[in-house]
């Protein structure tokens, strides 16, 4: 690079940001327009100037997912290649310095209740003398629309939701939410689109789907109380679901993949086939600084696979930059819940946060998530963190 600055990226040996990894984002540098970039140790790499393509130049990367899976494996390939060398010193950002931005247009947003660990928690809470899951439960995943024009990106401040609670005497009231709560999930991003009637199988999976990201699902658990029957989440949760600004390529967690648990009974034929493996995946919730929970992604009864499957098996259509999310995630002991009814059990066993008895977010309150998973050389790789801070409700 005769007469170009360069440098050569230095990572540390315990970074979880290595060659084995480099997820995708959308940055803007200094004084700069949004642009695709991936993530290498603490720097920011300008694709659109190290790999010399427009696709990267723009402030989404549906274009760039549109180009299918053999365009995916040859940018990952090259991009590692480079990542050994001295690189133009104008297509490197040090991290703290670039804003980011929501990687994807998102043009719809699918949110699955995958756990069975989760249900199972639930449907005791809510009904304690009935089986904790419903019938339908082990036979399909079970998920909703959810809202694609308010999934924002991590650490945009999160409004408290208002809306109709049930009182005591039985008849709503409105205000703002009381029983504000977090969902940690695993988020799905669709790469290739399919055509309108022509299901997607499970075999399918990792030609439809580019990568994953942390999600939470912020959750208003009153207003979702009294307006859930009979069609289901609304108001409840549409406000605001945060999705972390780095997306992992499904080519990085190659070495984090593990066996579905059991289940029983076997799936219908086209929730079948070799696409339904798990992630080893663990994620770590904090609030206000403070570890509450570690929820593991390996628990989870429904694939990612079988997820895109059932969403599609009407003929439904997936586009360039749709979400899906796994539903809440957590495990069978109490310290792997990843809601907080449920470390709470319904806010009857308040949590210990910094020496405060604690049951639902207040005002003022941030949660992060982070997440590792086994790399493909022998060490641990990061998933690009999910956080947001809860501002009080408008108007109160």
């Amino acid at each position: 690079m005769t007469g170009v600055q360069v440098l050569r990226v230095e990572i540390p040996a315990d970074s979880l940001f290595g060659p084995e990894n480099m997820p995708y984002g959308v940055f803007a540098p200094p004084d700069g327009d949004f642009r695709v970039g991936c993530r290498l140790g603490d720097m920011v790499l300008d694709l659109a100037v190290l790999l010399e393509d427009p696709v990267f130049a723009r402030s989404d990367m549906n274009a760039f997912l549109a180009q299918g899976s053999g365009r995916w494996r040859e940018v990952r390939e090259r991009l590692r290649a480079l990542a050994d060398t001295a690189l133009p010193i104008d297509a490197v950002y040090p991290v703290p310095s670039v804003r980011m931005a929501l990687p994807v247009r998102i043009g719809d947003y699918v949110d699955f209740y995958a756990s069975i660990d989760h249900a199972t928690n639930l449907g005791r809470l809510f009904r304690p003398d009935s089986e904790p899951l419903l019938p339908n439960w082990r036979h399909l995943p079970v998920g909703y629309h959810g809202r694609a024009g308010t999934v924002v990106v991590s650490d945009t401040p999160v409004i408290r939701p208002q809306g109709q609670r049930r009182t005591a005497s039985g008849a709503p009231d409105f205000g703002p939410s009381e029983r504000l709560d977090i969902e940690a999930e695993l988020g799905f991003v669709v790469g290739s689109g399919s055509t309108l009637g022509a299901p997607v199988t499970v075999d399918e999976f990792t030609e439809h789907v580019f990568g994953v990201a942390l999600v939470n699902d912020w959750s208003a658990r009153d207003i979702q109380a009294w307006e859930y029957q009979p069609l289901g989440p609304f108001l409840g949760k549409s406000f605001t679901t945060s999705l972390s600004a780095w997306i992992t390529p499904l080519a990085a967690l190659t070495h984090a993949r593990v066996p579905l648990p059991a289940q029983d009974p076997e799936p219908l034929p086209y929730l079948r086939g070799s696409g339904n493996f798990g992630l080893d995946i663990d994620l770590t919730v904090s609030w206000n600084g403070e570890v509450v929970a570690h929820p593991p992604y390996s628990r989870m009864y429904w694939s990612p696979a079988q997820m895109l499957a059932h969403l599609t098996a009407n003929g439904a259509s997936i586009r360039p930059g749709d979400l899906y999310a796994s539903g809440t995630i957590s495990g069978p002991e109490p310290s792997q819940r990843g809601s907080f009814i449920e470390l709470s059990w319904g806010g009857t066993e308040p949590i210990t946060v910094n020496d405060q008895h604690r049951t639902f977010l207040a005002d003022g309150d941030e949660v992060t998530i982070t997440a590792t998973a086994p790399g493909t050389e022998g060490r641990r790789i990061g998933l690009g963190e999910v956080g947001g801070r809860i501002l009080r409700a408008r108007n109160t």
